[in-house]
């Protein structure tokens, strides 16, 4: 997971904002926790519209939450894959602010097979943090910061009901950083 380039000065200071913003509030009564395993089941069962439902309580019970207006879920089949000379690229879900939609590819690129549920939950939430950029904090863009990719960890593991684990980050090239896996993971 890497973030975006800092944007030009007319978008600057939102971004630096989303930067600084590393937490969300959080439920204090574990209410997601049986959302999410709903989500679990019918991912097991390989159900799709299971899976859609689940998911759309999800939104709806953490859109209460945070006051914003909803937003809805397609839950879509095989992750496009995109192949060039070099290099291929997944997509693992996407957010539309116009229709406030989020799309998640339940199914691999490859071998269509039902993808691991640690990595659907943390895309749905991904792409709900998306979602807060726009109608909680109001910024004109929604950048993968760190500050983001914090909220968006936070989000995940209280939606999954695992400990939070503190992100490491190292630079890389054009004012980019990227999470350091090995010394998170290390950490926890």
């Amino acid at each position: 997971m890497q973030t975006d380039i800092p944007p030009r000065k007319a978008n600057l200071a939102g971004f630096r904002e989303s930067e600084r913003i590393k937490t969300l509030d959080l439920p204090q009564d574990g209410r997601w926790a049986s959302i999410t395993q709903s989500i679990h089941a019918a991912m097991k069962a390989g159900h799709n519209a299971d899976v859609r439902r689940a998911c759309a309580e999800f939104l709806q019970s953490a859109s209460a939450f945070y006051g914003v207006s909803d937003c809805s879920a397609r839950v879509l089949a095989a992750r496009p894959l995109r192949v060039r000379e070099h290099w291929t690229s997944e997509l693992f879900g996407d957010y539309t602010p116009e229709t406030m939609l989020i799309r998640v590819w339940m199914r691999t690129a490859v071998r269509k097979e039902v993808t691991s549920f640690g990595t659907f939950l943390s895309t749905l939430c991904h792409e709900f943090c998306h979602h807060l950029d726009f109608q909680k904090f109001g910024f004109k863009d929604s950048w993968d910061t760190s500050g983001f990719y914090e909220r968006a960890a936070v989000l995940y593991h209280y939606a999954r009901g695992t400990p939070p684990k503190k992100l490491f980050w190292m630079p890389v090239v054009g004012e980019r950083w990227r999470i350091d896996w090995q010394r998170t993971n290390r950490s926890a």
